[in-house]
C-alpha cells in the first residue's frame, strides 16, 4: 500500500519539511504537534493546560481528516519543556482520552519556539 499525505484542514503556512500524518496500511502517523496558529505559523503562548488542549486539538483534526477519531490512538510520545508541568498536562490530556488510554512515553525535552509541549500519534484507521 502506497504513503498519503493527510493535512491539517487548518493549516495555511508551512511549519516544516514534515507531513502532519502519513497514512500507510491502516496505520496513521501523526508528527508532533504543537500550540501554533496554523494560519500564521506563530507559537500560541499560554498555560501548560492551555498549549496542551490546542495541541492536542490540531492532533483530533489530523486524526479527523484521516477516518479516526482519538479512540483510535494506540500510542503517543509527549514532549515537556518541564516536567514539573506533567500532572496539569496530564489532567488535560486525559479529557480527550476516554476508555483504554494509548501506550504513552511522557519525557522532558529541550522545544523549540518556546512551545512547553509536543506530542506526535499513531491510530489504527477503522476498517483498515
Amino acid at each position: 500500500m502506497a504513503k498519503t499525505e493527510i493535512k491539517h484542514p487548518d493549516k495555511q503556512v508551512s511549519t516544516g519539511a514534515y507531513s502532519a500524518g502519513v497514512l500507510m496500511d491502516g496505520w496513521l502517523y501523526v508528527s508532533g504537534q504543537g500550540p501554533l496558529d496554523l494560519k500564521t505559523g506563530q507559537v500560541v503562548r499560554g498555560t501548560i493546560e492551555e498549549e496542551t488542549r490546542l495541541t492536542l486539538e490540531h492532533i483530533g483534526k489530523i486524526l479527523q481528516a484521516a477516518g479516526c477519531s482519538f479512540d483510535d490512538v494506540v500510542k503517543c510520545t509527549c514532549h515537556l519543556l518541564d516536567i514539573k508541568d506533567f500532572d496539569r498536562f496530564n489532567a488535560v490530556y486525559a479529557e480527550f482520552f476516554k476508555g483504554i488510554k494509548p501506550a504513552r512515553t511522557t519525557v522532558q525535552s529541550g522545544l523549540g519556539g518556546g512551545i512547553k509541549v509536543e506530542i506526535d500519534a499513531i491510530a489504527k484507521v477503522p476498517g483498515k
